[in-house]
């Protein structure tokens, strides 16, 4: 019984199992911080910035088009 217990002592309390579980709370912390990003309005924003560029992008090669440019 005792083996068992020194097995499963060194199988889950060594460096390894150690390093995965920070790296599992880093990973947490990291998705936890980008809901609460887009959830408070980041979303939009980053949204919004998509949508002005391509309308940018869009009428100026509306307006390179109508003055003779190429396009």
């Amino acid at each position: 019984m005792i083996e068992i217990i020194n097995y499963l002592r060194a199988r889950y309390m060594s460096e390894k199992a150690q390093g995965m579980v920070e790296y599992a709370l880093i990973v947490a912390v990291v998705v936890g911080i980008a809901i609460a990003a887009f959830k408070g309005g980041l979303g939009n924003a980053v949204t919004n910035a998509f949508n002005s560029a391509a309308n940018a992008v869009d009428s100026a090669s509306k307006s390179g088009a109508a003055a003779g440019g190429q396009g």
